[in-house]
């Protein structure tokens, strides 16, 4: 209850009611923050759908151009041919600009799609799986960034609902509790006084 740990004095009704402006306009600020973070959430999730949706397309393309690369080269020329073949990918973490925030996503450098053996011992078929398989990992890598931003987001979007129901649930009805109490309070003080300073005016006549 407010009256157990609140003095109804005025000095505390003027920090009570800063208290539930400045609370007030946090939760405006917080509830505006939300819902940025939900719609920029929002825009996340449908690349991320649409991206999937890419990858999905180009997983049905390179699997089977595999499957025909292995039918007409062989698996054990295709071995051979993968034996000596390196590429080397870079992946770190990036900073990047989201609803006014500063969030954690991905950066990779994958290297550029080459032939890496001789094009004498070459088929066409294995040119192709390669471009093709190069393709899915550009897919996968740029899903990768854009699902690890959509997940920081999401945190933020946790984040701030919590501290958004904080404010409305707990901090702004506690304050008018106090608030309510505390000029009830000095009200009660005021009649109080206004009758005993009457009172005290109608003795002073009575001994006149």
């Amino acid at each position: 209850m407010a009256h157990a740990i609140i003095a109804p004095t005025k000095s505390n009704l003027m920090k009570v009611k800063e208290r539930l402006i400045i609370a007030e306009e946090g939760y405006d600020l917080l509830e505006q923050k939300r819902e940025i973070l939900v719609m920029e959430l929002m825009r996340k999730v449908d690349q991320v759908k649409h991206l999937e949706s890419e990858l999905s397309k180009q997983v049905k393309t390179a699997y089977p151009a595999l499957t025909r690369m292995l039918i007409v080269v062989g698996r054990e020329k295709a071995r051979e041919l993968s034996q000596n073949i390196r590429y080397e990918a870079a992946i770190k973490e990036r900073r990047v600009r989201e609803a006014g925030m500063t969030l954690p996503s991905l950066e990779v450098k994958l290297p550029k799609a080459e032939l890496k053996y001789s094009a004498a011992s070459s088929f066409a078929e294995c040119d192709e799986t390669a471009l093709e398989f190069f393709e899915l990992l550009n897919q996968l890598t740029e899903l990768a960034a854009i699902r690890t931003a959509a997940w920081h987001l999401a945190r933020e979007v946790r984040k701030t609902q919590r501290r958004v129901n904080a404010l409305e649930k707990m901090v702004i009805p506690s304050a008018k509790e106090a608030k309510r109490f505390i000029e009830s309070a000095l009200e009660e003080k005021e009649r109080d006084s206004f009758f005993a300073s009457k009172l005290l005016k109608k003795k002073k006549k009575e001994k006149v």
